[in-house]
């Protein structure tokens, strides 16, 4: 943080260096299509490809993150829907962003739903079972075989990926959201994955406020569904991979 007024963001590992260069493609072909205010990678570095050197830097989004426990504590319905109306308009937009529009995002990294959910579930079974009570291990097993076996048409998007209280921002004195941040999830996949990230964040009622306002919200509840009972997997699996003990407890904590 610069001045208060400016955020530069450094890769740690060389990983970093190609999530972050994808990242800023994204960041530049939203910008200027969305009504909501995003990170704009004004300032930026990629050669030498090498960590410490490469960076990207924006102009602060002004705001404060709608956490849980203050969302809770708005009272007003009128704000509550003019919330909803923003956070699905924002989704809506996002999701139409043309993805030949976006360098070095093409068709041919895009995977279906179901390799990738196939994927994590050969992982949490790998991984995770080991850890779980047999009683969970087939409540898990039973989700993820039925989503599997479904003979799911999902057209793929751009979607945020990580589409949650932490990233959305907003103004508590004009009771409007101000900006979303971190794109680094960012990708093509499926839009109901976002609208997930609604639902674990701020509970049943909200989300059926937003699902009603997205178009074919019903269509693809099912898939919200879903993908919201994953998330607490994919922490333990995050935790467990990156021998970071507090995520992997948090994650698995349920199903032991």
């Amino acid at each position: 943080m610069v001045n208060k007024s400016l955020v530069f963001r450094f890769p740690k590992y060389e990983k970093g260096i190609e999530q972050l260069n994808r990242e800023t493609a994204i960041l530049e072909a939203i910008h200027n299509r969305l009504k909501l205010p995003t990170p704009y990678p004004r300032y930026q570095s990629f050669e030498p490809r090498e960590v410490g050197m490469v960076f990207t830097g924006y102009h602060l989004i002004e705001g404060t993150h709608l956490w849980k426990q203050d969302f809770l504590k708005i009272e007003n319905e009128e704000t509550v829907s003019q919330l909803a109306a923003q956070l699905v308009s924002f989704l809506v937009e996002l999701h139409a962003t043309p993805l030949e529009s976006i360098s070095g995002l093409g068709q041919k990294q895009v995977k279906t739903p179901q390799e990738e959910i196939g994927e994590l579930f050969k992982n949490i079974q790998t991984k995770l079972y080991p850890f779980m009570r047999k009683d969970a291990q087939d409540q898990v097993s039973h989700r993820f075989e039925s989503f599997l076996n479904d003979d799911l048409q999902v057209i793929p998007t751009l979607i945020h990926g990580d589409f949650g209280c932490s990233n959305i921002l907003w103004n508590p004195q004009e009771n409007r959201i101000s900006g979303i941040i971190d794109f680094g999830g960012a990708g093509i996949g499926d839009p109901a994955y976002d609208l997930a990230g609604i639902l674990s964040s701020y509970g049943e009622d909200f989300f059926n406020r937003c699902i009603a306002l997205y178009p074919n919200g019903k269509e693809i509840a099912q898939r919200v569904h879903f993908y919201r009972s994953t998330f607490a997997l994919q922490e333990a699996l995050h935790g467990l991979d990156n021998n970071d003990a507090e995520a992997f407890e948090n994650g698995i904590q349920a199903y032991r």
